[in-house]
């Protein structure tokens, strides 16, 4: 079965959030999928733990934590903590650090760093000693194992999570290009194990009759993927676009922007309507109930298992997203892949 999610910044309260989480379990999505940023929003553990407190069957997966702000023993408590909750409904997402760590100055996780702090956590979890130092120490009323998917755009990151994890989280959009290439990588990791494995891809998505309106609210996010690089990303859609320099008006950063309005009006300094309506439709999910089902059923026949659905926003909840996806998409989704509910 095809796994739909849904992405949660914790930016009220923590009960606030959970019922977010218990209207998206309603609407028959599979996982929320609760982001982590200590400066941004509520800690992410805490949420989930209230979470699962208010739900009964959706997944409940952090999007993602690091092991840099968050020691490894750190992690390993808190997510066990949360599948003491939720017994078998609980992943644990792992990046390098992104927002948790560039804002500080601090050198996001590596990825040998990455997979000795996997080992550890995994240990932990399972009830075993850890050496620190000279000391062997052990994770009290450990649980047991918790799936880890390692979110990954790169292609060496890909493998490294086609080696140790059980799933990946891919940012690079649903068009079949960047798909084809990032799975390709993911597989090299694999490399003939025959070991289950998630690949789950995440897009921006908006049910819409008009894309050449709503595409705008995405100008600022398809700035940062040429802020970081990702100009080869860009021209699979057509976008020829300079890494522009810094934009100290929008706080924090273009991408997690406060003020998302004055975002796109900086943004579009230097992207214009026609590259945002491209942006939406080489790699988001922005469009008719028909273009967002069609796009999504290629993506599943590339080897897609889940998907990872963000609106545009960093401190407003999912609602429109989980009532129009939930209600007018989730459904044929369902019944593409023969397993309506």
């Amino acid at each position: 079965m095809i796994k739909v999610g849904v992405r949660f910044p914790p930016c009220g309260r923590a009960d606030q959030v959970a019922e977010e989480v218990r209207r998206a379990e309603r609407n028959g999505f599979d996982v929320a999928w609760i982001a982590d940023s200590q400066l941004l929003w509520r800690d992410v553990y805490a949420v989930m733990a209230v979470a699962a407190t208010r739900t009964d069957r959706i997944g409940l997966a952090t999007a993602v934590t690091n092991v840099v702000t968050r020691h490894p023993t750190v992690v390993a408590s808190g997510i066990n903590t949360v599948a003491e909750l939720a017994p078998g409904r609980v992943v644990l997402g792992l990046g390098t650090g992104d927002s948790s760590v560039k804002p500080l100055g601090i050198r996001p996780t590596t990825r040998a760093e990455l997979r000795s702090a996997i080992g550890e956590i995994r240990t932990l979890l399972s009830g075993q000693e850890q050496v620190y130092g000279e000391r062997r120490l052990r994770l009290r009323d450990a649980g047991g194992a918790v799936p880890v998917h390692i979110a990954a755009s790169g292609p060496r990151t890909l493998e490294l999570a086609g080696q140790i994890a059980d799933g990946v989280v891919t940012l690079a959009g649903i068009s079949p290009e960047t798909l084809g290439q990032t799975m390709k990588a993911a597989r090299a990791g694999l490399a003939g194990s025959g070991r289950a494995f998630e690949f789950t891809a995440g897009a921006f998505c908006k049910v819409t009759d008009d894309l050449e309106r709503d595409a705008a609210v995405l100008k600022p996010i398809c700035l940062h993927m040429a802020t970081i690089g990702g100009q080869d990303f860009l021209r699979v859609a057509g976008i020829e676009l300079a890494p522009p320099p810094h934009v100290p008006e929008v706080y924090p950063d273009m991408v997690h922007a406060e003020d998302w309005k004055l975002a796109i009006e900086h943004a579009s300094k230097w992207v214009t309507d026609e590259m945002a309506v491209r942006f939406a439709r080489t790699f988001c999910l922005f469009g008719t109930v028909d273009d967002i089902v069609e796009r999504a059923r290629r993506a599943v026949e590339l080897g897609v298992t889940g998907f990872y659905l963000r609106h545009v926003g960093n401190y407003s909840l999912p609602s429109e997203l989980i009532e129009s996806f939930g209600g007018d998409v989730l459904p044929r989704l369902r019944a593409l892949e023969g397993t309506a509910r």
